[in-house]
């Protein structure tokens, strides 16, 4: 490996990771990316109970985010706009009609008590130092929920990419507690916008999901949507409505767009256009139904890492178990302090341990009085006294010795003493503490303000080329070669949808199947053109009449086309010295050649029928029929397997010889 080579690979692997790590994907944790954890660390910071100029925070922020401003006021309105975290105040957009937010130095934002109460706690978070060093910020939260879950992510790293859909947040709450408890639980998307999801193909969030917009056809000469499919705005979705109705898909008169605060959107229909005739190609052709499909990759232990949104939500409930236990004893570790401390001030003053200290004339001596007097009352002492307890009792104010109330500190320790039980009996029935936790935080969302919005329901598929209406006139000019629904002159061969596949043949004997083309040269001499799909090529069976052109003999071949790769071109005659005389698509047909005469030649007229051969492999060769010189060759339709004649031929043009 070159120097050069060394330096790329080193070069492009650092910086693949920090994008990986430091820009796209979220840590599994506490289910943020950095510049969200670092706004949210920001809020944390500037936290005074009122709200904040969004430009305020985006510049507080920018300590700890060196990717500039834009990046930091985007991040923080699509936080805020989950309300789970950030309460709004000012126009932070609308994501139904794709609005953006006003300026930073508009709105105003603060922090909910939600997010202290699942997120703040720093003492149990770690820090590093900021880009330049001057600041410290949280390497993760202690998230106690699982928040990638509820808000859901999308991200593009180097060679990755994740998509975890949002969740309803009380559903994830209440899977929580199932999964503590030992039950089962499924968890399903829920979108802020609404919308009717098919859940089938989920695979616990691995898979794929098909959303659909919620119509109301009470209406049958209109259609309203009601509610949007996730990630498609009211003006995507009439753009989409408009240009499915220019193709010809839709049959629509006019579009409204009444949205605000709820979606509203009017599709008038067509003269003699009922909603129900049209309700599937909404479906099939616009922005009505979309899939998307979902990678959950997260951030475990500085590895990307694909999880189930089960694997998350486990890992989660768990995780809830071990935070809510570092608080606890850190809340007791705290209390034993102060009840060492409380007890270390009543001992100091009842037992007038102070009054030892008043004929000392150093500080050491003053320290060793100090520690001196307790010896008799180390056995009431929660911990050896230390140096720092001695410095705080020496810290009292004399004031403050003089008002001792000793009931009052007596009834304070034993405040103390009864939360110190509670934290014992949490600590030794976490699961139970765990759920009561769970429901608190339920009744702090409220369950009318986070009800589930996407109903859940099993769709039909359905098949576009059904929906897809044939009317499109495919026509073909001989003059210039062009085949197409596009071509203005020329005649009209097909009536098609845009999803049809037509067969072609030229009079060079090749053929070729292709998509409906709109406008496409396939030379001045086509002899067909027909549809491609399976159903019209089973019935189909072509009679080819094809001759040497050295010696002239005539050769019969019946066959079907029942496969083929598109736009691949295939020969229906061999190759070499042949030519196509005649093509046919009738089931039968009597075939009169009629010789040139010669000396002794005594027969000069000969009938041939269709259904006397056999049907064959379009790659097989024709029949050897005549050896003789042919004047001409003429097609009269008859009846299948009766020699017959019909009042009405069914005859193609004769290739020129």
């Amino acid at each position: 490996m070159t120097q050069a080579q060394s330096v790329f690979r080193q070069n492009f692997l650092e910086y693949a990771s920090y994008v990986i790590k430091e820009r796209a994907i979220p840590d599994l944790s506490d289910g943020f990316k950095p510049v969200q954890r670092r706004i949210i660390h920001t809020l944390f910071e500037m936290d005074d109970g009122k709200f904040h100029k969004v430009a305020n925070v985006v510049g507080w922020a920018m300590r700890y985010h060196p990717h500039g401003d834009s990046s930091i006021y985007e991040a923080l309105v699509n936080l805020a706009n989950f309300d789970l975290f950030i309460e709004r105040q000012g126009n932070f957009g609308n994501f139904m009609t794709g609005d953006s937010a006003a300026a930073a130095r508009y709105i105003e934002c603060r922090l909910l008590p939600f997010a202290k109460k699942v997120l703040y706690n720093p003492e149990l978070t770690t820090f590093t130092e900021s880009y330049d060093g001057r600041n410290s910020e949280p390497v993760s939260f202690p998230a106690k929920i699982p928040v990638v879950i509820i808000q859901g992510v999308s991200g593009i790293a180097v060679g990755m990419s994740t998509a975890i859909l949002p969740h309803n947040a009380l559903e994830v709450l209440d899977a929580m507690a199932a999964r503590l408890r030992g039950e089962s639980y499924t968890l399903y998307p829920d979108f802020p916008g609404g919308g009717i999801v098919d859940v089938e193909a989920y695979n616990d969030g691995r898979g794929s999901v098909s959303i659909r917009a919620k119509l109301n056809t009470s209406d049958v000469k209109k259609i309203t949507i009601e509610e949007l499919p996730y990630g498609v705005t009211s003006e995507a979705m009439i753009h989409s409505v408009e240009e499915a109705a220019k193709k010809g898909r839709l049959k629509i008169s006019s579009i409204n767009d009444y949205t605000s605060d709820r979606v509203n959107i009017e599709i008038n229909l067509a003269r003699n256009t009922y909603a129900e005739d049209i309700i599937d190609s909404l479906y099939a052709f616009t922005a009505c139904e979309t899939k998307i499909s979902v990678n959950p990759l997260v951030i475990r232990d500085n590895l990307p890492t694909i999880m189930g949104i089960s694997e998350i939500l486990d890992y989660h409930s768990f995780h809830l178990l071990d935070i809510l236990k570092a608080e606890l004893e850190l809340e007791k570790g705290h209390l034993q302090d102060k009840l060492h401390a409380r007890t270390l001030e009543r001992i100091f003053i009842e037992e007038r341990i102070y009054k030892r200290i008043e004929q000392k004339k150093s500080a050491a001596e003053v320290d060793q009085a100090v520690i001196s007097g307790f010896k008799p009352f180390s056995e009431q002492l929660y911990r050896p006294l230390v140096d720092e307890d001695v410095e705080r009792l020496l810290k009292i104010p004399i004031r403050r010795i003089s008002l001792f109330d000793i009931e009052k500190n007596r009834q304070e320790m034993e405040g103390i003493n009864a939360i110190l039980k509670d934290i014992e009996y949490k600590l030794g029935h976490l699961v139970e503490y765990a759920l009561s936790y769970l429901a608190e935080l339920k009744s702090m969302l409220g369950e009318e303000e986070h009800k589930r919005k996407t109903k859940i329901k099993s769709f039909e598929s359905i098949d576009i080329k059904e929906v897809a209406e044939r009317n499109l006139s495919i026509k073909y000019d001989p003059t210039n070669g062009y085949l197409g629904y596009g071509v203005k002159t020329g005649t009209t061969q097909l009536e098609v949808n845009p999803f049809d596949r037509v067969l072609i043949i030229r009079k060079d004997g090749t053929y070729q199947v292709i998509d409906a083309p709109e406008k496409e040269f396939v030379g001045k001499g086509m002899l067909y053109c027909g549809f491609a799909d399976k159903d019209a090529l089973a019935d189909l069976t072509f009679t080819v009449l094809y001759q040497e052109k050295t010696y002239k003999y005539l050769f019969l071949k019946r066959c079907q086309i029942t496969a083929f790769m598109l736009k691949k071109a295939y020969s229906l005659i061999p190759e070499g010295n042949y030519k196509l005389v005649k093509l046919s698509t009738h089931p039968n047909a009597e075939l009169t050649v009629t010789y040139k005469p010669k000396p002794g030649l005594r027969i000069l007229e000969e009938k041939f029928y269709f259904s006397d051969y056999l049907v064959k492999n379009v790659k097989a060769n024709g029949v050897r029929i005549v050896v003789k010189d042919i004047a001409s060759l003429r097609l009269r339709a008859v009846k299948e397997l009766v020699h017959e004649k019909q009042d009405e031929p069914t005859l193609f043009d004769e290739v020129e010889e």
